[in-house]
């Protein structure tokens, strides 16, 4: 599985790129940052973020896009271009056939490093163990983009066939037992 890690922002939008499967060794196939000045009005710097991201799908032909889940900030300027940015990097995704999937910051945390209250060193420390890099990724967003696509190679498969498996119960004819002589009474499982 090949697998985009999109680390959200506006001024800088992490991307990384990691191909694998769980309980085999992982490989970093690429990694960087979309950039935006942060002087551009707000519709030439979401521009510029599908631009970049654009050509990262062009590039890399990911599985899946994996997204930081936007989470409350104390700072609602910052909190709504991250929101903005993961949008952006949704719709891309969307629009090529390629399905998403959002991952909090606790999540991505607790699949790299074991904890959920890991800091941003702990997370690039392992992600570089992880993909047996000679040095940490940088910048910060870079290395929480490949976290981010560490978490769902390991952690999304099964969420998914979870999910594929609670809405195939949800909406599988289910035949139940009628008295002697009648027909069996078919309805769907709610």
């Amino acid at each position: 599985m090949r697998v985009l890690g999109v680390d959200p922002g506006l001024t800088r939008c992490g991307v990384g790129v990691v191909e694998g499967a769980p309980g085999r060794p992982l490989r970093m196939a690429g990694v960087g940052v979309v950039r935006t000045p942060a002087e551009a009005e707000i519709g030439q710097r979401l521009l510029l973020v599908e631009q970049g991201l654009e050509s990262w799908l062009d590039e890399h032909r990911p599985d899946l896009v994996a997204v930081e889940r936007v989470f409350a900030q104390h700072n609602v300027r910052t909190v709504m271009g991250t929101a903005q940015a993961s949008a952006v990097a949704m719709l891309c995704a969307t629009r090529r056939g390629i399905p998403v999937t959002l991952h909090t910051p606790s999540e991505v945390k607790a699949a790299v490093t074991g904890s959920g209250r890991a800091d941003k060193a702990q997370v690039t420390a392992m992600v570089q163990r992880l993909l047996r890099l000679g040095a940490p990724p940088k910048p910060a967003d870079a290395a929480d983009a490949l976290a981010l696509a560490i978490c769902h190679i390991w952690r999304g498969g099964a969420t998914n066939r979870l999910q594929a498996a609670v809405q195939a119960a949800r909406t599988s004819p289910l035949e139940t037992s009628s008295p002697k002589g009648t027909a069996p009474v078919k309805g769907t499982v709610r």
